[in-house]
């Protein structure tokens, strides 16, 4: 098992989550973050003064995946993501050693 956890922009949210239930994946958790990368924040006026913004909204989510769906959600969530312009995110794989379903006591892949 994988978690796949993506960073991007939140107004491709909708696009992903559709895209991932395409895919048939059937859940994922959302947070939303701040945080900046390669774009450095930005600078924005308020009241006729001009404010650096360090930290820029984004949305993450998160979602544990048999082995076999970690390389088509990646390149689903690269696509559906992805506007070609600096700030897209970043997309991280990373090992789950094991899962369990609370209500069930479920463990494994049947605990996704």
């Amino acid at each position: 098992m994988k978690m796949v956890m993506a960073i991007f922009k939140p107004f491709k949210l909708d696009d992903v989550r559709d895209s991932l239930t395409a895919l048939g994946i059937q859940g994922l958790t959302v947070s939303e973050v701040k945080g900046f990368g390669r774009q450095k924040g930005q600078t924005e006026i308020y009241r006729g003064a001009e404010y650096a913004v360090s930290f820029l909204p984004k949305v993450k989510i998160e979602v544990v995946l048999d082995d076999a769906m970690v390389e088509r959600a990646v390149e689903t969530i690269r696509k559906a993501a992805g506007t070609g312009k600096i700030g897209d995110g970043k997309i991280f794989v990373m090992p789950i050693e094991h899962a369990i379903r609370i209500r069930t006591g479920e463990s494994g892949i049947e605990a996704l």
